[in-house]
């Protein structure tokens, strides 16, 4: 697994010999040298400290002290100290990242006994070299036992002495029981379509409900939800399986396990998800409510699929915050949050929501109908299958199997008294003539297409065989959207000049005037050295007024209706995208990678 660059190692400053475990007042006289705090500053700590002894290392001791720094005034936390420290020591400093630590390999270099009696953590395996973290930059005499025992050279690094207690007793703990799942089923797995016959193999495989099965899934969703993970995704391979987690719109790998064990933990995951455990030759759907580290309910779609190596599984994670989102949240300009809310409080007709799977139509979608879905008002879906389960929404689910789609479903809406509807997706011409009927009878219906831009909707609908004059009588509006990373707050820097031209010749054409401050992605250890952090929407509203109904009546062009579009104030999804640059919030690069060109 790839690993996590850290900083190169400085020499130590003159005068600082010093071998042996470190000693908090030592370390407070050398931040009183290095001028890092004041020598008031310095006295004040050591009576504050000497009040009462203690058994924590001598960083996370004088962390809690919230020492404050000379030259500002800040309370120096545990990761400046640690930083500090390795430049006082000659160490590279690393923020251990658990995302890029090979978790497998660990138990290999040292045991869990030996790394807590010495307090390092083995974190990057580079050829013949191993890594180990430390927080005694002091202590060495296990170094050579190391490299005998592994056959690696060792280098050292500086971490905290927190992330080092944290991540030994996780990696170890994960590591225990993948090995407890492993000798409980041996190498028994699912036959895949290059099943090869090994004689005097044990035949025994593991069960969904083994301890270490158990272990190994409850471990990996507080993982996935400690990372921010979106997906999580279970995929076995020819010699073993492969974890891999979706962060701000990126798949990162995570671990690898024998094959065995991946088996087991998807049927343990599919018994959770009330889903048949034998049946692996067809794709399965299912559902998940667990709770993350916080306590907050998380509902995880699942998903199955046979592939050639096995059953794959994929697990998406909602946001449990996502349906209370305001549309500033979202990402919505103030331009289009307005012209939004006042298009659905319409009292009916059709709003459409556009765009690639994965770009947050549902999010926008279910945060829309959570604010409308008072006490006053019935608010109906159908939907497949459903994403997340509202309570304020009657919610029914597509069954293909018993005939019942979206057009069925809505058919069936229709006589249960509704208010506001919405359907899952517009996919033929059948659910599309019903979506018409219950707006030309006073209901307010949402639904989504797959187009790549809102004028793109019309034709949508008319290649699929609804009249132009039942569109323009029921269409209200159309929003397409994309889903771009943001920049890391804590490490982004400002652009050159090239790309703030570049931004004035996209915005010039709409006379938008503003002081652009666009920035560049940098990376740092809070964004994982991406330079990202999180994802916002981009979004191109159009809505449909007189001249625009006209159009339509008329058969007009795809491009002929974007040109009206723009005259009545629709903004293109690449110009969000330039204002969002302007504002700092993205880069050039995302916005010209997720939107269309602008004709």
């Amino acid at each position: 697994m790839k690993a996590s660059p850290v900083s190169a190692a400085r020499p130590p400053l003159p005068g600082q010999a010093h071998s042996g475990p470190l000693d908090w007042r030592r370390l407070v006289e050398w931040l009183r040298e290095d001028g890092v705090v004041t020598i008031e500053e310095a006295r004040r700590t050591v009576a504050r400290c000497s009040q009462a002894e203690s058994v924590q290392h001598p960083l996370l001791r004088l962390a809690r002290v919230a020492m404050q720094r000379a030259s500002d005034g800040k309370p120096l936390d545990l990761d400046a100290l640690t930083e500090w420290l390795a430049t006082r020591a000659g160490l590279p400093y690393l923020r251990i990242d658990p995302l890029k630590v090979d978790v497998g390999k660990v138990a290999d270099i040292m045991s869990a006994p030996y790394a807590e009696r010495h307090h390092i953590l083995p974190v990057q395996f580079v050829g013949g070299e191993v890594v180990v973290a430390t927080a005694q930059p002091f202590v060495s005499d296990w170094v050579a036992e190391v490299e005998r025992q592994s056959r690696r050279s060792v280098r050292r690094v500086l971490a905290s002495p927190q992330d080092i207690q944290r991540y030994t007793a996780e990696f170890y703990a994960l590591a225990k029981s993948v090995r407890a799942a492993q000798r409980a089923g041996g190498q028994g797995g699912a036959a895949s379509f290059e099943q090869l016959v090994e004689l005097g193999r044990s035949n025994k495989q593991l069960d969904a409900n083994d301890q270490g099965v158990v272990q190994v899934v409850d471990w990996l969703w507080q993982y996935a939800f400690d990372q921010r993970a979106s997906d999580i995704h279970l995929e076995p391979r020819r010699e073993q399986g492969v974890i891999r987690f979706r962060i701000d719109g990126v798949l990162h790998p995570v671990y690898q396990l024998p094959i065995g064990v991946m088996n087991a933990m998807t049927a343990r995951i599919k018994l959770l998800g009330r889903m048949d455990v034998m049946e692996k030759r067809r794709p399965q759907d299912g559902r998940i409510k667990t709770r993350n580290p916080r306590g907050e309910e998380i509902e995880m779609r699942l998903s199955t699929l046979p592939t050639a190596f096995g059953e794959k599984m994929v697990m998406r994670v909602f946001d449990p915050d996502t349906a209370v989102k305001d549309l500033d949240a979202l990402g919505f300009s103030p331009h289009d949050a307005e012209r939004w809310e006042a298009l659905v409080r319409r009292p009916h007709g059709i709003v459409l929501v556009t765009g690639p799977t994965g770009s947050g139509k549902t999010t926008t979608l279910y945060s829309t109908l959570r604010r409308l879905a008072t006490e006053e008002v019935n608010v109906s879906t159908v939907e497949d299958p459903i994403e997340m389960i509202e309570p304020s929404f009657n919610q029914t689910q597509v069954q293909p199997q018993l005939d019942f789609g979206f057009a069925e479903g809505l058919r069936a809406l229709m006589r249960q008294d509704p208010d506001i509807l919405m359907v899952g997706e517009i996919r033929d011409l059948a659910t599309a003539e019903m979506a018409i009927q219950a707006a030309l009878t006073g209901h307010l219906v949402f639904s989504t297409l797959h187009t790549n831009d809102a004028p793109s909707a019309l034709t949508r609908l008319t290649e699929l065989g609804v009249p132009s004059y039942l569109v323009g009588a029921t269409l209200l509006g159309v929003l397409a959207q994309r889903l771009v990373r943001t920049l890391c707050p804590g490490c982004k820097q400002p652009d050159a000049a090239a790309e703030r031209e570049l931004l004035d010749e996209a915005v010039r054409p709409w006379k938008l005037s503003g002081d652009w401050r666009p920035y560049k992605p940098v990376g740092c250890v809070d964004c994982r050295m991406t330079g990202f952090m999180g994802r916002m929407g981009l979004y191109e509203l159009l809505t449909v007024g007189e001249p625009f109904r006209q159009c339509i009546a008329g058969g007009a062009t795809v491009q002929a209706l974007r040109q009206q579009a723009l005259a009545d104030g629709m903004r293109p999804l690449r110009l969000a995208g330039a204002l969002r640059v302007a504002e700092g919030l993205t880069t050039l690069e995302e916005v010209l990678t997720a939107t269309p060109p602008i004709d």
